[in-house]
C-alpha cells in the first residue's frame, strides 16, 4: 500500500463530562465494555461478548466474540493515566496499516474535558485515507456521545 502523498486533516472531537479526570479516564479505558456502542461499532456485530483494554504501553484493545474469537482493535502506544493514552488504531481482522487515536483528559470547572484526536490517515494510502477520515469524522460522534451518557449515569 502506498502512503498518501498529501497530508490528511485529523479528526478532532471534544466532549465535557461531569466527572473527575480519574473517573473519566477509568471509564474510557477499563470501563470501555460498559458503554461502547457494539451494535454499530464492532467487528463481531451481534456476537460481541466484550472488549478488553490492556492498560500499559504495549497493551492492546481486543474485541472478544461469544465464540471466543478475539480481534485486536489497537495497540497502546502511550499510557499516562489519568491524563492521556494513545492507540495505534487498526480495527480490522487483517489490518494493513494503523492510524493514531490520542485521547486526553483535562480537569475543567464542573468535570473533565475529553479531547480525541484521530490522525495519520495518510498511512492508509491516498485512495483509502480520505474516505476513512470521513467515516471516522462522523463515526466518533455516536461513540463519544455514548461515553458522555455513561459518564452522566
Amino acid at each position: 500500500m502506498k502512503l498518501s502523498d498529501m497530508p490528511i486533516e485529523p479528526v478532532v472531537k471534544r466532549r465535557l463530562v461531569p466527572i473527575s479526570v480519574n473517573t473519566a479516564f477509568e471509564l474510557f479505558t477499563a470501563g470501555l465494555a460498559t458503554w461502547w456502542p457494539f451494535a454499530t461499532h464492532s467487528i463481531a456485530e451481534d456476537r460481541v461478548a466484550g472488549v478488553r483494554f490492556e492498560p500499559m504501553v504495549g497493551g492492546r484493545v481486543v474485541e472478544v466474540a461469544t465464540d471466543g474469537t478475539a480481534v485486536e482493535w489497537a495497540d497502546v502506544i502511550a499510557w499516562d493515566p489519568p491524563h492521556r493514552f494513545a492507540l495505534a488504531w487498526h480495527p480490522n481482522p487483517r489490518p494493513e496499516a494503523a492510524t493514531i487515536v490520542d485521547v486526553r483528559f483535562t480537569a475543567v470547572e464542573g468535570g473533565t474535558q475529553v479531547d480525541l484526536v484521530h490522525r495519520a490517515f495518510e498511512e492508509l494510502g491516498s485512495a483509502d485515507g480520505p474516505a476513512a477520515r470521513g467515516r471516522y469524522d462522523t463515526g466518533w460522534d455516536p461513540v463519544l456521545d455514548d461515553f458522555v451518557v455513561a459518564a452522566i449515569r
